[in-house]
């Protein structure tokens, strides 16, 4: 197994074994503690077979290290990679510790063997723009703007733009244009499948913000990249091998 780190703006990766990457990607998040077995599995942290297995495995691992898995995909390609997202209930993690939940995923899955492909292993904080998988984020991220998708068609359309206002009970809450008018609809949480914060220059002023608070060296901030840099592995010579 190869396993490959980055830390940016907009994704930060950790890779044990392969070179450091550093630039920078961070967010806040508060979320309670996720138990990762039983039917409570949000398709938003795991959505395939595979995906739950793996995160039955990795959960309690990065659990019991005092983060939180936030999302986890194993994704397709000429070399399969698995990516997983973690943070602090806090927010703030960072490319250290990004290095420490991989080697103790890598150990656990060299335990599990649940993959029989080559891949590489990546392990990243949440980013900026970062994916919203349980009700509580739409919570702690009310009043910032943001893109959710449905699995079906409600009232003729399965993505919506606007302002997160928050939760009520099992529904998540955006403020949207229609016809001139600002309107508030209810999403049942059950209903999404995909949810994520637009990147927006107040979101990266807000997030530089809370990490300088937070004593990160701000020339980590330099550079936003994009997800497909996730699967680039340019500069690393290293053959992956079986897990």
């Amino acid at each position: 197994m190869q396993t490959r780190f980055r830390f940016r703006i907009r994704l930060a990766t950790a890779a044990s074994g392969s070179k450091l990457d550093a630039t920078a990607r961070d967010a806040r998040a508060l979320r309670p503690v996720f138990h990762f077995r039983g039917p409570n599995m949000s398709d938003l942290i795991a959505k395939t077979s595979i995906d739950r297995r793996l995160a039955d495995i990795i959960g309690p691992v990065i659990e019991g290290m005092g983060f939180e898995l936030v999302r986890v995909r194993l994704m397709g390609g000429k070399t399969r990679i698995l990516q997983i997202m973690a943070d602090k209930a806090e927010g703030g993690i960072d490319v250290d510790e990004c290095g420490e939940i991989s080697t103790a995923v890598s150990a656990v899955l060299d335990v599990e063997d649940p993959i029989e492909d080559n891949y590489v292993l990546e392990v990243s904080s949440p980013g900026i723009d970062r994916p919203l998988t349980r009700l509580k984020d739409f919570e702690v991220w009310k009043g910032w703007e943001a893109r959710i998708e449905t699995t079906e068609l409600i009232d003729g359309r399965r993505r919506f733009k606007g302002t997160l206002a928050g939760t009520e009970g099992d529904e998540v809450l955006i403020e949207i244009e229609e016809a001139g008018e600002t309107l508030t609809i209810g999403l049942k949480f059950d209903w999404l499948s995909d949810a994520k914060l637009i990147l927006t220059e107040d979101l990266i002023t807000e997030m530089l913000r809370q990490r300088k608070t937070q004593g990160v060296d701000p020339d980590k901030f330099d550079t936003i990249e994009d997800e497909t840099d996730s699967e680039d592995t340019d500069g690393d010579d290293t053959p992956p091998t079986k897990h």
